[in-house]
């Protein structure tokens, strides 16, 4: 075992009772922007190295855990002190990133809360008892690899509206959230996998780079977005089955030449979450 984990944060799709203003929205509006299939396409080569993986069932409109929960306005939130507009995909969505209303009242404090208990922090439990335990079997650095999905093109809502994007973008917010040395076996990793990698451009990393890539305290933490055109029809939201199955296997090369580049732990027997 490899002092190494994947989280996977907006792969899921369960909408709660909650929230049932999600419930009847056309698949198209609700899978808009889900990082859909990225647990099934990082799953087999977490399971065949033996990587450890904290992902999230409920959808990211409900709580989105690449946020912070003070990343709220008054368009998601009653009483929120952000004004209207500051978060339109902030930590409970508001709109998608193609301008479709998801929301037609704010929701309460009460229910603001209650989302964050029941969905976000566990999933940061996760992360947090995951870089614990590799510590704890001596670790002196860990390594995080927080995988996403993104759209081919931007939109308005993006940095690059209209911009083809490439098909690996590896961010690590500057160089900060991770040392020089994992960034570049990343980078390398989905390069010889047959990928073209780009680096901050045009995402620079969220809140869990920002979060959790401390390097100063050992934790090394980079974003991995994947090109949906890749493995999807982008419009159906389905997997492009001819597709699917080579991108799959080039993922775990990737994560094999990153797995096999990391230092080896001290100890042995470290379990899985």
């Amino acid at each position: 075992m490899k002092p190494f984990f994947v989280s996977i944060p907006h792969a899921g799709e369960t909408v709660p009772k909650e929230t049932p203003w999600l419930r009847d929205l056309p698949e198209r509006v609700l899978m808009c922007d889900v990082d859909r299939y990225v647990d099934d396409l990082y799953g087999p080569a977490a399971q065949g190295l033996g990587v450890p993986t904290v992902i999230t069932e409920v959808h990211r409109y409900v709580v989105d855990a690449n946020r912070l929960p003070d990343d709220i306005d008054q368009d998601s939130v009653e009483d929120s002190e952000n004004p209207p507009g500051k978060f339109t995909i902030g930590y409970h969505w508001s709109q998608t990133t193609t301008g479709a209303y998801l929301m037609k009242s704010p929701m309460t404090m009460a229910l603001h809360h209650e989302l964050t208990k029941k969905y976000f922090s566990p999933f940061h439990q996760q992360v947090l008892a995951q870089f614990a335990q590799f510590k704890s079997a001596g670790a002196q650095k860990v390594y995080q690899l927080d995988a996403h999905s993104m759209p081919s093109k931007g939109t308005a809502a993006h940095r690059d509206p209209g911009g083809k994007r490439a098909e690996i973008v590896v961010s690590d917010r500057d160089g900060t959230s991770c040392e020089p040395w994992y960034k570049d076996v990343v980078i390398e990793a989905y390069r010889s996998a047959g990928f073209d990698v780009a680096y901050n451009w045009p995402y620079k990393g969220g809140r869990i780079t920002e979060t959790y890539g401390q390097p100063a305290n050992g934790q090394h933490t980079l974003q991995v977005e994947m090109n949906r055109s890749l493995y999807m029809d982008e419009h159906s939201k389905q997997k492009a089955t001819d597709l699917f199955a080579d991108v799959e296997k080039r993922i775990f090369r990737a994560l094999a030449t990153i797995v096999a580049e990391m230092p080896a732990l001290p100890n042995v027997g470290l379990g899985r979450l």
